[in-house]
């Protein structure tokens, strides 16, 4: 992957590289194209200007006599030529002229021959009403540059100055900056290229233990972990993201293992004493006269066995995705009613005193109704089952704004201290609970379940003595 990503990044360096070198060349190229047609209009300014000096007195002096300023406009004219190459023209308005054409055709007769008279007639024109021009002619293949300037006094335009050359004398030695361009963005690129490299490596590391770690998570170690003190903070975000993962993957496979053992261990306790009472029974180590007494406790594992599973459905139907509730309105304090009701044989046979504090009557809530029953169920269960002969269980509901909280308490042995952060554990059972037939430890995970599937809560309260488990419900808002 490293590979493939720097792969990448050297192509997008090499093309931006290209393009910005071009744009370099190309500005460069223009620069100085323009830079020399400015110093060729300057040594013509300079003629023109020389020109007009002579042209004060006679104009037959600027074309046959033999003063200082003719002779320095013949040692400009030969300075020029020989630092462009040109052919130089000076013209007044009665057609008398100077040229170099002489020297220009004995150095180069084939840039005197594409000469076109066309060309310069128009450009002596445009000058002569008294513009400054710079041209490039397209002549065949071989394109040359004209600039001319008038030389004028007292406001009056007394003639021409033109200067061509070959479009080569101005646009040459750009050739000679491509290769200094390549090395300079050559040099740019590599630097560029070791930066890059060195900063995808340092990124890409990280990511490398990101990626192994995540295939050891594969192979089901799930105790694996990278490290979050290396890298750009969003790489270093990442790592934190991926070792929260693991940990909580870790703590799913944990608790995953641990289910398991549970179940196996909660069905294996129950089969086996199945198993030994009617094996017993059959080969007679168990005497005929004891059946009954046996078979009373294999009706009993039984029906632990047939509850344990069926807590497991409910558990594992109340998990699925599609899980869904029964939305219905109906009175909580009606249903705590009928649920003592329907234990009154167990509270009697521990002569158990119950006592029902309601704020409100009656209390309408939102909720699923056989789901709710579950939890009031369960809980008074539980409450019955762990007080003592003479105890007392207590039903409570209380509205705060839109929320009933419902509590159940009783004044049993109540829960250890130790084992209060575990009573919603798939399986624990608390000291008390540890008699045989007291429970599955699944009844409080069903019901916190249900609760949150309904957006409530249930939670264990802290009370002097006893137990108290209180669970929240949507009241009816009042029409």
């Amino acid at each position: 992957m490293f590979s493939r990503i720097m792969g990448m990044v050297m192509a997008v360096i090499l093309l931006v590289a290209v393009g910005i070198s071009s744009m370099s060349y190309f500005t460069l190229r223009n620069q100085q194209i323009s830079a020399r047609l400015d110093a060729l209009m300057r040594e013509a300014r300079e003629i023109a200007y020389l020109a007009a000096r002579n042209s004060a007195s006679s104009v037959g002096i600027l074309f046959g006599q033999n003063d200082s300023t003719m002779n320095y406009i013949r040692w400009k004219s030969e300075q020029v030529y020989a630092d462009y190459g040109a052919y130089i023209l000076v013209v007044d308005r009665r057609g008398r002229v100077m040229d170099n054409m002489r020297t220009a055709y004995a150095e180069d007769p084939d840039f005197v021959a594409s000469l076109d008279g066309q060309d310069i007639s128009l450009a002596l024109t445009m000058v002569l009403s008294g513009q400054e021009v710079a041209l490039r002619l397209p002549i065949g293949g071989d394109p040359a540059f004209m600039v001319g300037v008038p030389f004028v006094q007292n406001d009056n335009v007394l003639g021409a100055v033109l200067i061509q050359t070959k479009a080569q004398v101005i646009e040459g030695g750009l050739m000679a900056m491509i290769p200094q361009t390549i090395m300079v963005a050559t040099t740019a690129m590599s630097i560029a290229a070791a930066l890059v490299f060195f900063y995808v490596r340092s990124v890409m590391r990280p990511l490398g233990d990101v990626t192994r770690a995540a295939r050891a998570m594969a192979d089901g170690n799930f105790n694996v972990r990278v490290s979050t003190e290396t890298g750009s903070p969003e790489i270093t975000e990442l790592s934190t993201a991926f070792n929260s993962m693991a940990g909580k993957l870790s703590e799913v496979e944990s608790n995953r293992r641990e289910f398991v053992a549970n179940v196996s261990h909660e069905l294996r306790s129950p089969i086996t004493s199945i198993s030994g009472f009617v094996e017993g029974m059959e080969d007679g180590t168990i005497p005929a006269e004891e059946h009954p007494k046996y078979l009373a406790l294999v009706g009993d594992e039984t029906r632990r066995l047939s509850k344990l599973i069926g807590d497991l459905l409910a558990l594992s139907r109340l998990e699925r995705d599609d899980a869904a509730l029964e939305w219905s309105e109906f009175d909580i304090n009606e249903m705590l009613r009928r649920a003592i009701i329907r234990r009154v044989n167990d509270l009697e046979s521990k002569r158990m005193e119950v006592e029902c504090d309601f704020q409100l009557e009656p209390c309408l809530v939102r909720a699923d109704s056989d789901r709710i029953e579950q939890v009031v169920v369960n809980l008074l269960d539980n409450a019955i089952k762990f007080t003592p002969q003479g105890g007392k269980i207590t039903l409570t509901t209380g509205v705060d704004k839109d929320i009933c909280t419902v509590v159940v308490q009783d004044n049993g042995v109540g829960i250890p201290p130790e084992d209060r952060g575990r009573v919603f554990d798939r399986f624990f059972t608390a000291d008390r609970a540890h008699t045989a037939g007291k429970g599955t430890g699944l009844g409080l995970s069903i019901c916190q379940r249900i609760m949150e599937m309904h957006g409530q809560s249930l939670r264990l309260k802290d009370t002097e003595e006893g137990t108290a488990f209180a669970f929240t419900l949507e009241k009816v808002k009042a029409v």
